[in-house]
């Protein structure tokens, strides 16, 4: 976003979901928010540290094409009832979401960006779904090699 506060149109397209059920997937978040538009990116965010690493942090964040499809799906998707909580959506331009930005920004979690091709409708196909989690997972691999790797390195110093 601008630091000026006058925002772009990717953080008008942007809306942030919190509020979410842990049994909440990123597939299902995706299915959830399709129709009203094309996703372009989906930032679903995971606990990188502590007892609670690999386990979702209840919030994300998804960009679609246009502004537009972003205030569409905040209208619809705004307090609905997903695994018995209400969804809390709003777009990123909104000053709401300096809170979300503040509490990721303590290290404590990390993003995961997917980025989506589909039909105008926003319907992603099967083949490029599958494509984005085998990068997922992939992208998870090579950190948890990486994070083993800095461990050995820090207890051979000792």
């Amino acid at each position: 976003m601008d630091p000026n506060g006058s925002g772009d149109e990717n953080s008008e397209s942007k809306i942030y979901i919190g509020n979410l059920d842990l049994r909440i997937t990123e597939a299902a978040l995706i299915k959830m928010f399709s129709p009203f538009g094309k996703i372009v990116t989906e930032d679903f965010l995971w606990h990188t540290r502590g007892r609670k690493r690999g386990e979702p942090r209840g919030f994300a964040f998804i960009q679609y094409s246009s502004k537009e499809e972003a205030k569409l799906a905040k209208e619809k998707m705004h307090g609905r009832l997903a695994c018995g909580r209400p969804l809390v959506v709003r777009v990123s331009s909104e000053k709401y979401a300096v809170e979300a930005a503040e509490n990721s920004s303590k290290g404590a979690g990390k993003a995961t960006k997917t980025s989506l091709s589909g039909s105008s409708s926003g319907q992603t196909s099967r083949s490029s779904k599958i494509a984005a989690i085998k990068n997922k997972l992939k992208a998870l691999e090579e950190e948890g090699f990486s994070a083993k790797k800095q461990k050995q390195t820090d207890t051979s110093l000792q």
